[in-house]
């Protein structure tokens, strides 16, 4: 077809979409029905037919069958910038986990459990949906989609060295091919793509400091040395590494302040690449980028650090040190031959972030008490006014967001609220829109998971409660979250164990009376950080836990279409005193919010953990409550105070151990 010929097929079948689109039905909630003609369209479903027109031209130059739009940027991020939310702006999908692939006749998505009624509202019926989020699942569909010898084309920078390995291995023995294409083909079409915002860079105040950013280059140097491979040179590509490094912060990030940057550093010179244009005079000074030598930073063009690579790698006998986690295949693919790459996992800048210094834990505790004033103001609030038909999931958000901006170094939250009552709960990872937003009700449980920005930390917590009677299912769910999160809290175990060989004493409890959750069972906290940070946790492929990291603990329960239940704290890891051994660690929870006293069914609770619940309510009396009186929150105090009392009341704890000896007695009186 001739160009004028595309022009008019874009006109016809925008026209054909905008028909479709004039048929979008349904309320908050509803789902897309593609089975009807027209099809029937919730409000919220985006119409992509242009779009999809539009890509499928960008494709052909390329002579590419098949094109991957992955939910990610050029660092890997969890969380992305508006400008490179490239899926969602192709399919109206707009979940954080998710992969598309658009053919000449075909569009998919591929997500998990947690999206899949999302995708069905948010999407049109130019796409399909697959409910998996497996790389073999995709390359499975482009071998029955596209024919032998066609070329299937990504952008490089999108692509993690491991996952680019992963497709390759599978769609090679198929004679399909990978082609790097590095001008991104969603950027060619999407003509009002959001700028980079104008926000200048910032240092950390010096009062949050314990490490200088020098002190952290030397630290870093001194584990390239020690290195038996002996790397001249170490990429680093999260942006948190550099922003780490540097302790500068930014605000390209939604929810995370971090900036574009990349850094390449070697014994002695660094390179960082930045938007020079917003590094301010201060900053500079701050950087010594006047210089050359070994602590000085050079400053170059965002842009430039694939050719400075390349330039750096023409020297004889380097070698860089990427980690592959994070480091894309646009950069990984430059670094040749095989003698001049040393890979790990993850770069020695991430594992040694992941354990905080003395002052990085002090002020991380603080920022969590303050943090706790804010989520017992949004908890009494709700008390009061929910029996009176007054609040909305947003409302509710919005109120919680507004007491955290109140509170001293705040900075935001640090990621959207999941505000979520009723059967909204049970979808893990909502947030409420104008058009899902649900009243909430004294006859739903209702969910909040919330957390702030602050100059000192960031936070992440989440409470689960009810305002009227919950039923008997209700309330032994909970009490099962409950134990699981109190059971890893109060573990014992040696440093260097993996998360994930305790990740199943959260769910012990659940699978007890058969019942589980589809995520996972927590992740590492920063200090004024990403609130998700990689690579602390409970998965698989997480490090070993070390005395000094911040993690979240958070087991759940989701009833379809019913509600659903989380309780979120984040811990510290510190040593224990045991008996005999000396290296072994527990975790200290700094988030201090009680919970929900009208859930919890003490009768299936042991005594260690109605001994751990009365320690915990005890040290959250202890360090919050002199922060409201501080702050004048009276009435927040009185609800704290009646919300901590321990369970365990007087001769209680003696009662309890006095029955437990009786029927480890019984059996020997019997005989």
């Amino acid at each position: 077809m001739t160009f004028p010929g595309w022009i008019l097929a874009l006109c016809l079948v925008a026209l054909e979409g905008e028909k479709y689109a004039a048929h979008a039905e349904g309320g908050a909630g509803s789902e897309r029905n593609c089975s009807t003609v027209p099809p029937n369209l919730p409000a919220t479903a985006v119409n992509t037919t242009l779009r999809l027109l539009q890509l499928r031209a960008a494709m052909k130059p390329h002579n590419i069958s098949a094109y991957i739009i992955p939910g990610t940027d050029a660092h890997l991020s969890e969380y992305i910038a508006p400008r490179d939310a490239r899926l969602a702006w192709m399919s109206g999908f707009t979940g954080s986990a998710g992969t598309a692939v658009v053919t000449q006749d075909k569009a998919v998505l591929w997500t998990d459990s947690r999206y899949w009624v999302q995708a069905e509202r948010q999407m049109d019926c130019n796409w399909g949906l697959e409910r998996d989020v497996s790389i073999s699942s995709i390359t499975n569909w482009l071998i029955k989609e596209v024919m032998e010898g066609d070329m299937v084309g990504i952008d490089p920078f999108l692509f993690s060295v491991d996952t680019f390995a992963a497709y390759n291995t599978k769609l090679a023995p198929g004679k399909r091919i990978l082609t790097s294409i590095t001008d991104n083909l969603v950027d060619e079409i999407w003509t009002e793509r959001p700028p980079l915002p104008p926000d200048s860079l910032t240092r950390l105040p010096d009062d949050f400091i314990e490490r200088t950013w020098q002190n952290k280059v030397d630290q870093i140097r001194g584990q390239m040395m020690d290195n038996p491979y002996k790397p001249t040179a170490l990429l680093l590509s999260a942006l948190d590494e550099t922003a780490w490094l540097f302790n500068m912060r930014g605000n390209d990030i939604p929810f995370n302040p971090f900036f574009y940057s990349y850094t390449l550093l070697t014994f002695d010179q660094i390179w960082l690449f930045v938007h020079t244009e917003r590094v301010t005079e201060e900053l500079k000074v701050y950087l010594n980028s006047s210089c050359s030598t070994s602590h000085c930073v050079q400053l170059l063009a965002y842009d430039l650090v694939r050719d400075h690579l390349m330039k750096y790698l023409e020297e004889s006998g380097v070698r860089v040190w990427v980690g592959t986690e994070y480091t894309n295949q646009a950069l990984y693919e430059l670094i040749t031959p095989e003698e001049k790459l040393l890979e790990s996992t993850y770069s020695p800048v991430l594992t040694t972030k992941a354990v905080k210094d003395q002052t990085e834990q002090k002020i991380l505790r603080e920022a969590h008490i303050r943090d706790a004033v804010a989520v017992m103001q949004l908890l009494l609030h709700l008390e009061r006014t929910v029996p009176e038909g007054k609040e909305t999931e947003i409302t509710a958000a919005e109120f919680v967001n507004e007491c955290r901006s109140k509170q001293k170094y705040s900075r935001g939250p640090s990621f959207e609220t999941i505000s979520a009552s009723g059967p909204n709960a049970a979808l893990a990872h909502y947030s409420p829109s104008n058009e899902t937003s649900r009243k909430l009700s004294t006859n739903e449980m209702y969910l909040v998971d919330s957390g702030g920005q602050y100059l000192d930390g960031t936070t992440d917590i989440t409470r689960t409660v009810h305002w009227g009677k919950p039923t008997d299912r209700q309330k032994d769910a909970f009490t099962r979250v409950l134990m699981g999160n109190i059971e890893i809290s109060r573990t014992i175990f040696p440093s260097g164990t993996r998360g994930v060989n305790i990740e199943m004493l959260g769910r012990r409890a659940l699978w007890e009376v058969g019942l589980n959750y589809g995520h996972g069972t927590g992740h590492g906290v920063g200090n004024y950080f990403g609130v998700h940070e990689w690579p602390v946790g409970f998965q698989s492929n997480n490090i070993p836990f070390q005395e000094g990291m911040f993690t979240s603990i958070e087991p759940g329960y989701y009833k379809e279409n019913d509600f659903g239940i989380r309780i979120e704290d984040v811990a510290l890891t510190g040593p224990a005193k045991t008996q005999y051994g000396n290296n072994y660690l527990t975790f200290e929870t700094v988030s201090l919010v009680p919970y929900d006293r009208k859930l919890i069914d003490t009768s299936i609770l042991s005594l260690e953990q109605l001994v751990w619940l009365d320690s915990y309510y005890q040290v959250i009396r202890d360090k919050v409550g002199p922060e409201l009186k501080s702050q004048g929150l009276t009435e927040v105090y009185d609800w704290m105070m009646k919300n901590t009392e321990p369970f365990l009341k007087d001769g209680a704890s003696a009662v309890v151990p006095s029955v437990s000896l009786l029927v480890l007695l019984l059996p020997v009186a019997l005989l």
